[in-house]
């Protein structure tokens, strides 16, 4: 626990301005390439979270909307928090066919909070750049007694071990600190812990979980595209990334056939906020 939360703290202490834009160079790739949702996942998430046409939600990080469409679906009123202008943009576009959708260019640590209002905050893969110590407070503090905070996650879309082995050989040319390979037992280690962080806070309580496993195939050309939105590819200087993504499109295409087949874990935290009578006692 005490690694995961030191390496997002690290990431919440980042310049405000710089995380503000830190996927404008990705944001065209990120709405085209990152996976969606499941939709059994959102219908138990709507389920467990008790979400109905009359709930009200606060979106925190709402990025291009990707997570945002899908509950939007429901009609009740949302309002979305988006520090990034790019995603801002792509999101009032994603979105623009749900009258119920409100977007804010803004953070949330810059939003001004508006106490028990809420029946429900949502962040999809976006709370972990929040300092914990700002973050879960906020998010309890706009909540009405009772709400809940859900988080969703998609982790890395990740080929199968024996794929992995051949890009391993790019990588180990190119950018060996690239070359990781996350299985599926390593990835619900890390979900547990950011389920557990949202407990740690002493903010929430009766944690809720779930999760689906998706099966996909991109094409080398998406394949390519969905890299550059993770951030270690976006920190790369141009010439290294060029030389690697040239050399991973060789092997994808003469190894795989040029697509390559994908799985991801698509998960939920639903939590509840900790009544004044259970912090009072």
């Amino acid at each position: 626990m005490k690694d995961l939360k030191q390496t997002i703290i690290s990431y919440s202490n980042t310049d405000l301005e710089q995380r503000k834009h830190w996927y404008s160079p990705a944001a065209e790739a990120y709405n085209q390439a990152r996976p969606r949702y499941p939709q059994d996942l959102i219908h138990q998430v709507v389920e467990l979270a008790q979400l109905s046409t009359n709930s009200k939600i606060l979106e925190v990080g709402c990025g291009p909307g990707t997570a945002t469409v899908a509950i939007a679906q429901l009609g009740c009123p949302i309002i979305c928090l988006e520090p990034n202008p790019d995603f801002f943009q792509l999101a009032q576009q994603n979105c623009q066919p749900y009258s119920n959708v409100e977007i804010e260019n803004t953070s949330f640590e810059e939003w001004e909070l508006k106490p028990l209002e809420f029946n429900a905050v949502l962040a999809a893969s976006s709370f972990h750049w929040i300092s914990p110590e700002v973050g879960y407070p906020k998010a309890a503090n706009a909540l009405q007694e009772n709400g809940y905070l859900i988080l969703l996650w998609n982790k890395e879309l990740q080929p199968s071990y024996e794929v992995y082995q051949s890009l391993s050989q790019v990588y180990q040319l190119h950018t060996p600190s690239l070359d990781r390979y996350e299985d599926q037992k390593t990835q619900e280690y890390i979900l547990r812990q950011l389920g557990n962080m949202a407990i740690d806070s002493g903010q929430f309580q009766n944690l809720r979980t779930g999760q689906v496993i998706s099966e996909v195939t991109y094409t080398v050309d998406e394949y390519l595209t969905l890299l550059k939105t993770y951030s270690p590819y976006i920190k790369l200087d141009p010439e290294t990334k060029k030389s690697l993504f040239l050399e991973l499109r060789h092997c994808i295409e003469d190894d795989f056939g040029g697509s390559l087949q994908l799985s991801y874990i698509s998960a939920f935290h639903i939590a509840q906020k900790v009544t004044s009578e259970v912090r009072d006692s």
